[in-house]
């Protein structure tokens, strides 16, 4: 049996992204998927790259931020491994707020001017300057990319426990066999509370998602949120209207009422959306956590490490959170204070990490 230094559980942007990271660093990586790769909580987001707003956690920020900054050479640097074009945007988004929140927005007549085909209907809007990407797009290139630079796949093998022996991960057993490495990150997203000897706390928040073909080109140039749907536009002229947020378990399902909702609000900010051709309904299962952080660094266990549960942000966050972790499991220090999103801060709570 082949010998890895390092094994990752889970095939999402995240792990994706951490199997590149050390690879550059020389480090030979077996990324296990107990699926397809890319195919869970990535393949289904919305893609938007969401530091600017309210909607952050405070404890969250520095990291997003910094993440967000990364992104234009993430994105590069990804193409130029895979062959594969990446669909960023930067045209910025209209976050429609109420008039109470204190902050600069845009008027009825601004709004239509960036917007024309939206109905503010006397609302108005905050403009952030942020970019949105195309989550599949960015998987299809870091599985190439991480092919490119020879990680390891497994695909098919779900990951039952991490292995210890004297005090330390030795590697992991699978439904089929076992892997060897001194090092095991757990990217399992929502299912990596399930992964013995440690129960993270862990769930599955459902979002259930449409894609249309706009109306004509350019019908809309920038992203577009309220708090009941939001809508984001790709360059090839199709449109997502997003998203519930569901506590269903891990039901997949996408529901025709939920579906009809989103597609009423998105009617109300764009009434032209009649004449749009519904291509797609899908429902992916975001990561989710007790305090809406996500978890990283080091185990209580030597060489067993984790990132996971970043909830809505797993897009947004997957270049810090590659980079972060790349220095953690190299032996160096985190280039970001990583004490906020240790598992250990679970301890004592009502949602305490057990150890079996």
């Amino acid at each position: 049996m082949k010998d890895y230094d390092a094994i990752i559980v889970g095939a999402g942007i995240i792990g994706l992204s951490l199997a590149i990271a050390l690879r550059k660093r020389s480090l030979g990586v077996l990324l296990l998927e107990k699926g397809e790769p890319g195919r869970e909580a990535s393949w289904a987001a919305g893609g938007m790259l969401a530091d600017c707003g309210l909607e952050i956690p405070l404890p969250l920020r520095e990291l997003a931020t910094a993440s967000a900054r990364m992104y234009p050479e993430f994105v590069h640097e990804l193409q130029d491994e895979s062959g594969l074009k990446i669909d960023l945007r930067a045209e910025g988004t209209l976050l429609f707020l109420d008039d109470a929140c204190g902050q600069a927005l845009k008027s009825a007549e601004e709004i239509a001017a960036l917007e024309p085909q939206l109905a503010a209907n006397g609302r108005k809007a905050l403009f952030l300057p942020e970019r949105c990407v195309d989550p599949r797009d960015l998987t299809l290139a870091a599985v190439a990319a991480a092919r490119h630079w020879s990680v390891d796949f497994s695909s098919g093998d779900q990951v039952l426990s991490v292995e210890i022996v004297d005090g330390k991960a030795c590697g992991v057993r699978t439904n089929k066999t076992r892997f060897v490495a001194g090092t095991v990150i757990n990217c399992a997203g929502a299912w990596a509370g399930q992964i013995e000897p440690y129960h993270f706390p862990t769930r599955p928040v459902k979002g259930q998602m449409l894609c249309v073909a706009m109306p004509q080109n350019e019908f809309l140039r920038h992203v577009v949120r309220t708090p009941d749907v939001y809508l984001i536009p790709r360059s090839d002229g199709r449109l997502l209207i997003g998203a519930t947020q569901e506590e269903t378990g891990f039901d997949k399902q996408a529901v025709p009422e939920a579906l009809q909702k989103l597609r009423r609000a998105a009617l109300d900010l764009c009434p032209r959306l009649t004449e749009a051709r519904t291509l797609e309904a899908w429902a992916g299962l975001r990561p989710g956590t007790p305090d809406n952080l996500p978890i990283l660094g080091e185990t209580a266990t030597p060489g067993y490490f984790v990132a996971t549960g970043h909830f809505r942000d797993g897009i947004l966050l997957a270049p810090v959170t590659a980079k972060v972790m790349a220095e953690l499991v190299a032996g160096g220090s985190p280039s970001f204070d990583l004490s906020p999103f240790s598992s250990l801060r679970f301890h004592d709570s009502s949602a305490q990490l057990e150890l079996l």
